[in-house]
């Protein structure tokens, strides 16, 4: 598929239990659309490639598959997904099967609505979250420090599902862990940023690849680096050929 609509990706690690029902959900909620999934594998030991291939092979023609040659997070497999993408615009969704595919097309027609023209990146907002006690707890911590200080106006910056525009991501400051600052890096750039509800579903297979320390700490430091980034921007010239 040379010219897909929509480019859907997916970054997973050690997932070989969930990969194959969220590609097939992915399909089954895309049949409408042309699109393509593109699932990265950031340093899997288990099958999760495996499963992949065999599912392509079993009649999932959209579905690629890239893979890293060392483990380099999450941030890291979404850039490799978006750069190889085919597609104007990008839907990404975690590999754990928590995120609901079908909320993709809701995504869709805000993005469509009208009102949205500007619009560069919608967020899905968890209203219902199906996690632990301690690990919804972190959230509204993250989340409640986050829109105090970056002021982006966004209730649920850690949702991995999201609709954005391929272009104007390529045009974002890399960094480890940038995923969970979206918002604010396209705010930074001028775009407009909107969020929707969407479904959470409760892990059913497979483990958490983030702990309290990658949660909390590591937030914090990177929550400075964004405002520093956000304080040295620099909207770009405007400049024309004579």
């Amino acid at each position: 598929m040379k010219n897909p609509e929509l480019s859907v990706v997916v970054p997973v690690c050690n997932e070989a239990e969930n990969v194959e029902p969220l590609a097939r959900e992915i399909a089954a909620a895309l049949r409408d659309l042309e699109f393509e999934m593109i699932f990265v594998d950031d340093g899997s030991t288990d099958q999760t490639v495996a499963t992949l291939l065999q599912a392509r092979a079993a009649g999932l023609a959209q579905l690629r598959v890239l893979r890293h040659s060392f483990r380099s997070g999450q941030s890291a497999a979404v850039a490799s997904g978006v750069r190889a993408a085919r597609a104007p615009w990008i839907a990404t969704l975690d590999g754990d099967g928590q995120n609901d595919p079908a909320d993709i097309p809701k995504l869709l027609v805000a993005r469509s609505d009208p009102d949205n023209a500007d619009v560069r990146l919608v967020m899905g907002n968890r209203t219902t979250r199906r996690d632990t006690g301690f690990r919804r707890f972190q959230s509204r911590v993250a989340n409640g420090v986050r829109a105090a200080m970056l002021g982006d106006g966004t209730p649920d910056t850690g949702c991995g599902i999201k609709l954005f525009e391929r272009a104007a991501f390529l045009e974002l400051p890399r960094f480890d862990h940038m995923h969970r600052f979206l918002p604010a890096l396209f705010i930074r750039q001028g775009a407009r940023v909107v969020s929707v509800p969407v479904n959470h579903r409760p892990r059913s297979k497979g483990t958490s690849k983030y702990g309290m320390f990658d949660r909390l700490w590591v937030g914090i430091v990177d929550l400075f680096g964004v405002l520093w980034l956000r304080r040295r921007y620099r909207a770009g010239l405007q400049t024309r050929e004579q």
